[in-house]
């Protein structure tokens, strides 16, 4: 009799399974008519199933949710650090200024065409280098950013979500970047179906 009891919730965990399964797809299907119709074509009902089935068990809206947060910290040091050179880039204008203006008050005036000329030369030197590193910084910001999205990607792979994989071609990335899209507005109307039950 237990093992007849074992089969009925066995038959009954796999019908809610199926049944969540066509939501999710249903859910899917109307929202990817929302995208434009390139990608529209490129997401085929299989995909649209697979997707559904790797969200089956709320994981991997768990990990997307993790995975943004993740991404929000790295922009937000990414920016705070370029805000601080900024900030420095400034202050180190503003010095050179206050030394130029000093030194030119103390200057006798004919040798004032002479101080200007080498503060000029001062100054785009400064200049340069404030350049220099402004995009040496850039180019730091990029790859930082470029390596969470292959993290990202490589996450995303490993939990057997369809569609990702570590790439950089730039439809590739559209295409995933539509993916999660769809998972994170799946996940915002499951959160506000969860909050209308409460």
């Amino acid at each position: 009799m237990e093992r007849y009891v074992g089969v009925l919730e066995e038959a009954a965990d796999g019908t809610r399974q199926q049944e969540r399964h066509y939501q999710l797809l249903s859910a899917l299907q109307s929202l990817v008519k929302e995208l434009p119709s390139s990608f529209q074509q490129r997401l085929s009902y299989t995909t649209l199933s697979d997707l559904a089935l790797a969200l089956l068990d709320g994981t991997v809206f768990e990990i997307v949710q993790g995975l943004l947060e993740i991404q929000h910290l790295t922009e937000k040091s990414l920016y705070n650090q370029r805000l601080r050179l900024l900030k420095e880039h400034r202050v180190l204008r503003q010095a050179l200024r206050q030394k130029h203006e000093e030194a030119q008050q103390a200057c006798r005036p004919h040798n004032l065409p002479v101080l200007q000329a080498a503060q000029q030369r001062e100054l785009e030197v400064v200049e340069q280098r404030i350049r220099e590193e402004q995009r040496t910084m850039d180019e730091k910001i990029v790859l930082e950013l470029d390596r969470k999205v292959a993290d990202q990607q490589s996450t995303l792979e490993k939990a057997g979500v369809t569609g990702f994989y570590v790439t950089s071609n730039p439809q590739e990335l559209t295409l995933q970047m539509n993916l999660l899209e769809l998972i994170r507005k799946l996940q915002q109307r499951g959160c506000q179906a969860g909050k209308a039950a409460l």
